[in-house]
């Protein structure tokens, strides 16, 4: 499982022209999904993105996390992270889970997510066509992959 997190003061997700959710200041989660990834990988990938500590404390300094903030969580599913793009200008997406298993995982991680944070966790739809907007925060961005977890 990869994800891509980004520190937000506001991201929204749109599909068909209408807003599906919203967060205020948060995170942003772009998730991707591959063939192996199981339970044990969202039950470190949620504990892990909850317990960042991204967010600046009294002092300007990156040292809360979105718990400790009471932010918002936006999730949305993002198989093109897994894109291989080795050989030609075409990327191959064949390292992505396919959708009925990619959507399950997709699903536990939000339920897994909506146990340790303290706000509701916003999402996209799964397999739609979604115009995220984002205000990214710092920038701050942060990438990990549940299979380099040492």
């Amino acid at each position: 499982m990869k994800a891509v997190i980004q520190r937000v003061s506001h991201a929204s997700v749109q599909v068909s022209n209408k807003l599906v959710s919203e967060i205020n200041t948060g995170l942003l989660i772009f998730l991707g999904i591959t063939h192996d990834d199981d339970n044990n990988d969202v039950e470190w990938l949620s504990t892990k993105i909850a317990g960042l500590r991204i967010f600046n404390d009294e002092d300007g300094i990156m040292n809360l996390s979105v718990n400790d903030i009471n932010g918002g969580v936006l999730v949305v599913s993002q198989f093109t992270l897994h894109a291989k793009t080795k050989k030609g200008n075409r990327p191959s997406y064949i390292n992505a889970a396919k959708p009925e298993q990619a959507n399950e995982v997709y699903e536990n991680f939000k339920k897994a997510m909506a146990l340790i944070i303290k706000a509701p966790i916003a999402s996209g739809i799964f397999g739609a066509d979604m115009k995220v907007q984002l205000n990214n925060d710092g920038p701050v961005t942060i990438i990990i992959d549940t299979k380099n977890k040492e």
